[in-house]
C-alpha cells in the first residue's frame, strides 16, 4: 500500500510506492496559499508566454522567465535562479494571467530583469530539496534558543531553506530595531549555511502559518491578501460594532483585516443619515433616537428616553424633513402615524410557501376504540 504525505507549506503531495519505495512529488493546488484562479486558462493569448509564477514555501512567490526551452506547465517542479546558487519551486500560474498579475503588482516587464528558470527538477534535485526541508524544524528551534541566550528581543517565526541547501531565510518578528549582526555570525557557525534575516509583521506571520478564521473560512492573509492596510478602531465605530478587543482581534492579535471590507459602504450610507443631537418634536411629545440601521438607512425613535420597548422606524430622509420642520417652529402630528419605511427585505425564491411543505404528512390516528372493533 502506497504512503501519501501532504506538505501544505509548499503545496505538494508525496506518494511513496509500496513495491519500489520511490517517492513521487505532485502539485496540490488546494494547499497553495495566495493562489490565483486562472480564469483565462485555454485562452489563445501569447502575452507573457515565457513568464511563469513560481511558488516556494508558504506565501513566497516570484515571476520567472523560461530560459530553458523546455515545455513547462502548471504544477511542474523547476530549478530557478537565486541570488546565490539555485532554488526549487513549483509553477503555480501560467498564461496571460501572469501579465495581468504583474500589472496589478506594478511590475513593468520592460524595466525589470526577471530571474530565469533553468530546467525542470530531476530526482536528484528533489532529494536534495527534501533533505534541506528536513533541517528546517530543528534549525528553527536551535535559532530560537540562540536568540534567547543572546538576550535579543525578537521572535523567530519560521525558517525556509533554499532548494540546494546552501542558504536559509530566517523570518523574525520584533517590535523595534534589532542589531543581529553578531547573531548572523553565530548562526553561520552553527548551521554552516548562508543566512538571510527577514523581518515580518504579526499579520504576515499569520499568513505564513495559515489557519481557519472565526467565519469558518481560510484566513484572508493566507488566501489572497498580500498588501496589508492599516486598520484602526474607527472602522469598527463607523460600522457600529462593539469595541470588544476579543471580538475585533484576529488570530494574529491585531485588528481583523475584514473590518475594512465594508467601511466604504457604511461611510457612503452615513452621508445620507442626519446627525440627531436633540429629540424630535411632535405634537404628542418628544421622540428620542434609540438606534440606527445604517445600511437600510432607517432610524428608530421612542417616546421613552430610557426604554426600547416601543420603537417607531423612520426613513433617514423623513428624519431630515422633520428636523427641518422643527427648526422652522413646526411640529408633525405624531410619530405613530408616520408611514412605515420600505426597506429592502429578504424574499425567498419560492415565494411565501411554508417551510414544512416538504415534510411527510402525519398519519391520522384510528378513531376506533382500543377495546375492540366498532360495532
Amino acid at each position: 500500500m502506497e504512503k501519501i504525505d501532504i506538505d501544505c507549506n509548499r503545496g505538494v503531495v508525496a506518494k511513496t510506492g509500496s513495491s519500489t519505495g520511490e517517492v513521487e512529488y505532485t502539485y496540490r493546488e488546494g494547499c497553495c496559499k495566495l493562489c490565483d484562479y486562472n480564469y483565462l486558462k485555454g485562452v489563445p493569448d501569447q502575452t507573457g508566454a515565457d513568464l511563469f509564477e513560481v511558488r516556494f514555501k508558504n506565501t513566497r512567490k516570484g515571476i520567472y522567465v523560461n530560459a530553458s526551452g523546455q515545455n513547462i506547465k502548471l504544477g511542474d517542479m523547476v530549478i530557478v535562479e537565486a541570488a546565490t546558487g539555485c532554488d526549487l519551486g513549483i509553477v503555480t500560474l501560467e498564461g496571460p494571467l501572469v501579465a495581468r498579475q504583474m500589472k496589478a503588482k506594478g511590475l513593468d516587464p520592460s524595466v525589470i530583469e526577471f530571474k530565469r528558470i533553468y530546467r525542470k527538477a530531476k530526482q536528484n534535485d528533489v532529494e536534495k530539496w527534501q533533505a534541506a526541508i528536513a533541517r528546517e524544524q530543528d534549525t528553527m528551534i536551535q535559532a530560537r534558543r540562540i536568540a534567547a541566550e543572546m538576550g535579543l528581543d525578537m521572535k523567530i517565526g519560521d525558517v525556509e531553506f533554499q532548494g540546494d541547501g546552501s542558504k536559509a531565510i530566517f523570518y523574525y518578528i520584533a517590535d523595534g530595531r534589532v542589531d543581529f549582526r553578531q547573531l548572523i555570525k553565530v548562526f553561520a557557525e552553527e548551521f554552516r549555511i548562508r543566512i538571510e534575516m527577514k523581518q515580518i509583521g504579526a499579520r504576515q506571520e499569520a499568513g505564513l502559518i495559515g489557519g481557519i478564521g472565526i467565519c469558518g473560512r481560510e484566513l484572508c492573509c493566507a488566501r489572497y491578501i498580500s498588501r496589508f492596510r492599516s486598520i484602526s478602531t474607527a472602522a469598527a465605530r463607523v460600522q457600529d460594532l462593539s469595541l470588544n478587543p476579543q471580538k475585533l482581534a484576529g488570530q494574529c492579535g491585531k485588528l481583523k483585516c475584514c473590518l475594512n471590507y465594508e467601511v466604504v459602504s457604511y461611510q457612503d450610507a452615513m452621508t445620507r443619515i442626519p446627525r440627531v443631537q436633540e429629540p424630535l418634536e411632535f405634537k404628542d411629545g418628544l421622540a428620542y433616537l434609540r438606534k440606527t440601521d445604517i445600511l437600510r438607512e432607517i432610524m428608530y425613535f421612542s417616546y421613552d428616553k430610557s426604554a426600547d420597548s416601543d420603537l417607531f422606524p423612520l426613513d433617514a430622509a423623513d428624519v431630515m424633513e422633520i428636523i427641518r420642520m422643527n427648526r422652522n417652529g413646526k411640529k408633525p402630528d405624531s410619530l405613530k402615524v408616520e408611514p412605515e419605511p420600505a426597506g429592502p427585505e429578504f424574499i425567498t425564491a419560492v415565494g411565501d410557501d411554508s417551510i414544512s411543505r416538504f415534510d411527510a404528512p402525519r398519519k391520522r390516528k384510528n378513531k376506533r376504540s382500543r377495546g375492540g372493533k366498532k360495532k
